[in-house]
Parts: structure tokens; C-alpha cells; sequence
């Protein structure tokens, strides 16, 4: 039975020496408690941070009726200068305003309208991945499926193709923001009080405005309202007002917006489609089995709208990986107010960790949590699954609302590039997470590419 790659838990202090060696990854701080604990207070904290792992306890604080739980306040001091006080990191009524407002741009994420813009990315990256192929060179997995993804929710939210060079550069500058970001320091998270000033380094600011700079760039196509007839994501909200003061979005409130929708719509994709191609890379009777599904359902034909819904095993693959690798590792709140949470009585101010990461790998809600098994997700077993224990795109009113299209997009990039080439990775050995805002290799995956249909082609006479 595979199990991919994942940290081996240690005790409260040497999850905390490994994870300082590890340059502050948090999947290596995580104690063996961690992942059997209905609930428990992490080590020594100024704060204390409890992780919570039971559903009927995780239920409340995801859904937060009283407004008691908001997003940590580590989290959205370390995403203002990249997002702004966006509905991603907001709360309360200024959240519900951003949302009420936002409600509307949602049904440009309809999948039969997205599915074009999706296939057309697929067309020029699969037409990249076959030069690549031809003169024998490598890519980086990461960087490649950080662009595919950038493509397509660029198509979807803006109307435009993604420009290779601008696509490389908001991969290095949000992967700057990800490794140096204040809100992954672990002196910050042990020993500063709650509610602190969150300082940032100047690198960090200055990547976050590489990546307002190009998104800005994007939304400047969209101004004033009435200036493109696009019928698009970024159109319905430069549009959006909202029903009660009839204001609109400013220019720098709308980059914030459009900053989620395009850094949520395209990182964590890219971050979960990374892990998949490794472990297809390296797992061959699971790259055989969803190949003979491709063959059976698409046959050489192109990959349509209704094809995908009929990859049933491919689906359950891009599920497993999620269970294995969430690409949002953990889901932070912050108390205001003393609360009581299981048998703990919570202080204000301190850290409530909901990680889809435990969660996916407790050993009493999963029978042998480590192992990769996309038959989990079979209609004859996925009933088993308790409810509250599988989240990768959280839960309650938060919820990702783009969950469906990051399937649909997943198995469509799936079906493609599985049938079109072989990815062979280099130094397998030396894959491995790390957590920062997103599930990601803790160093590059460099693989090569090679063309199937080039290689069965016959020779020319």
C-alpha cells in the first residue's frame, strides 16, 4: 500500500526543533497528538493554540453564528498587503456586504459557461508541454501547473490568456510571499501576544505589489464599467453595487476582490494538481487505471463537458489527493471572547486551528489514514465517510464556492495530459511537504516530458 511522502510525527519539542531546522514548516511541528485528539491545546504558546479535529466541534466554529470565530488575526495581518480586506480575510458585516455584493459574479463560474475558457488554456499548454517534450527538456511541476491554472482562471475571470513571463513572474513573487510571509514565523505564532501589529518584510511587500501590479493591469481593461462588452467574472463586479448605500467597488478594493478570485481560483488548484501528477508519476497501476477510464469514456476524441462527468476514478484520484494533500493545511480563527470548546475553556484571543491536514489523517475517522486509496471515494464506500471529516474546501458559510469548478477543471487537466504524455519525476526520493499558506513541496519538482502520441507516431517514409 503507497504512502506518499508526509512528515513522521514526534513529540511537542521535536516537532518544534524540526520544524525551526525546516525553516518554520508547520507540518513538522504537528505532535502525534495532533492526529488523534478529538481536540488539545499545541505546546507552549504566549496565545495557546488549540487544534481542533472533532466534527461536532469544528461545526460551530466553521459556521460561527455569532460572529466569535473570524479569521486569525496572524493570517490577516500576514494576506492585507497581498489582498487587501478582501471577503477573504473580512468578517462580520463588512464580509457579508463584500459578499452580498460579490453573490452576483459567482454565476460566471457556471462550469458549462468556464468550461470553453478551460479548454482553451488546456489547447496552448498541452501545444507547451509537447515542445518541451520534443527537444527532451525537464519542467518544474509546480511552475507548470501555477500557470496552467493562472491561464485558466485568468480566461474566466478577465476574458484574456495569461502571458507566459507574467504568469512566471506572480509565481515567483507569491512563492516569495509564501516562504517569508510574517504569519508562518514560529517565533510570531509562540511567542507574540494576540492581536499584535504583523510587520512585514520589505521582500514580502514588494512581491505583493509585483502581484497587485499585474493584477491591476488585468482590472485597468475593465475600467471604467461599459469599456468592454465582456460578459465576464471581473465586468460583474466592476458592475457590482451594493443594495443598501449603492456604492461600488474603488479601483484598489476591486484589485483586492479580484486578487481572490484569482489567487484562490488558481493556487490551490495548481497546488493539489502538483501533488497528483507526482504520485501518478510514480504509481503506475494507478496512472494505468485512469488511463484505460479515459480510453473507455473519451476514446481519442476531445475531452468534452459530459466526458468529464463520466470520470469517475479520475475524480476519486483528485479526491484522494486532497485528503492527502489540502491544499489550504489549516483553517485558522481567533477567539474574541472566552469561549468553551469541548472541555477546554478558551481564552480570548487565543488561535483555533481547524487542519483539514489532521483531520484527513486521524486515525479514528480513516482506516489506514496514510495510505493513498482513491477507492475511498467509490460510490460503494464514500457513504462510509463520516460527514465533517473530508474539507478540503472548508465548511459552513465560507465555503469554497468554487469547488465544483476546481473539479471539473482538475479532471479535465487530468484527462488531457495523462492521455497526451508521461511524466517520469526526477529524484523522487526527495519530494516532500511543507505547509506555508498552501500544501505545497517543500522544494521544486523538477520532471521530464515525454510525448506519447510523438512516440507511437509511425516514421515518416
Amino acid at each position: 500500500m503507497y504512502q506518499p511522502p508526509r512528515p513522521q510525527p514526534l513529540s511537542p519539542l521535536g516537532g518544534l526543533i524540526r520544524a525551526m531546522l525546516r525553516g518554520g514548516d508547520l507540518l513538522s511541528l504537528l505532535p502525534r497528538d495532533a492526529y488523534r485528539v478529538p481536540a488539545g491545546y499545541l505546546g507552549y504558546s504566549r496565545r495557546s493554540i488549540l487544534i481542533v479535529n472533532a466534527p461536532e466541534l469544528t461545526r460551530p466554529i466553521l459556521n460561527d453564528p455569532t460572529d466569535i470565530y473570524p479569521k486569525n488575526d496572524l493570517m490577516t495581518g500576514a494576506l492585507e498587503p497581498l489582498v487587501g480586506d478582501s471577503i477573504f480575510v473580512s468578517s462580520g458585516d463588512l464580509w457579508r456586504r463584500q459578499r452580498r455584493m460579490i453573490d452576483p459574479a459567482f454565476s460566471h463560474m457556471r462550469l458549462n459557461r468556464a468550461f470553453t475558457s478551460m479548454v482553451a488554456a488546456v489547447d496552448d499548454h498541452e501545444a507547451h508541454l509537447a515542445e518541451v517534450a520534443a527537444r527532451g527538456g525537464t519542467i518544474s511541476l509546480d511552475l507548470t501547473m501555477s500557470h496552467l491554472t493562472a491561464d485558466v482562471i485568468t480566461r474566466t475571470v478577465f476574458s484574456s490568456p495569461l502571458q507566459s513571463q507574467t504568469a512566471k513572474d506572480v509565481y515567483e513573487a507569491f512563492s516569495l510571499f509564501e516562504r517569508s510571509v510574517a504569519n508562518v514565523e514560529l517565533k510570531r505564532l509562540i511567542f507574540d501576544r494576540p492581536f499584535a501589529d504583523i510587520p512585514q518584510h520589505p521582500h514580502v511587500l514588494e512581491a505583493c505589489a509585483r502581484i497587485r501590479s499585474h493584477l491591476g493591469a488585468l482590472v485597468d481593461t475593465h475600467l471604467p464599467p461599459g469599456t468592454t462588452d465582456h460578459n465576464d467574472i471581473a465586468s460583474a463586479l466592476v458592475g457590482a453595487t451594493d443594495g443598501e448605500s449603492g456604492r461600488t467597488f474603488s479601483r484598489e478594493e476591486l484589485i483586492d476582490q479580484l486578487g481572490v478570485f484569482f489567487l484562490a481560483g488558481h493556487e490551490t488548484t495548481a497546488s493539489a494538481l502538483t501533488w497528483v501528477f507526482f504520485i501518478l508519476s510514480t504509481q503506475r497501476d494507478v496512472l494505468a487505471r485512469v488511463r484505460a477510464e479515459i480510453d473507455a469514456v473519451v476514446g481519442d476524441g476531445p475531452v468534452d463537458f459530459e466526458n468529464v462527468r463520466r470520470l469517475v476514478y479520475t475524480r476519486n484520484v483528485f479526491k484522494e489527493t486532497l485528503r492527502l494533500y489540502p491544499p489550504i493545511t489549516f483553517l485558522p480563527r481567533v477567539a474574541l471572547e472566552p469561549v468553551t470548546i469541548g472541555p477546554f475553556r478558551v481564552k480570548r484571543g487565543a488561535m483555533i486551528m481547524v487542519a483539514p491536514w489532521t483531520i484527513h489523517r486521524h486515525r479514528d475517522y480513516w482506516k489506514d489514514p496514510a495510505v493513498f486509496d482513491p477507492d475511498r471515494f467509490s460510490p460503494e464506500r464514500e457513504k462510509d465517510i463520516l460527514p465533517g471529516t473530508y474539507l478540503p474546501f472548508g465548511q459552513g458559510p465560507r465555503v469554497c464556492v468554487g469547488a465544483n469548478f476546481a473539479t471539473v477543471e482538475s479532471a479535465l487537466i487530468m484527462a488531457r495530459l495523462v492521455r497526451r504524455f508521461d511524466f517520469e519525476t526526477i529524484a523522487p526520493e526527495t519530494v516532500f511537504p511543507a505547509a506555508r499558506l498552501t500544501t505545497r513541496p517543500r522544494d521544486q519538482i523538477i520532471m521530464r516530458v515525454r510525448d506519447r502520441m510523438a512516440a507511437y507516431a509511425p516514421a515518416a517514409a
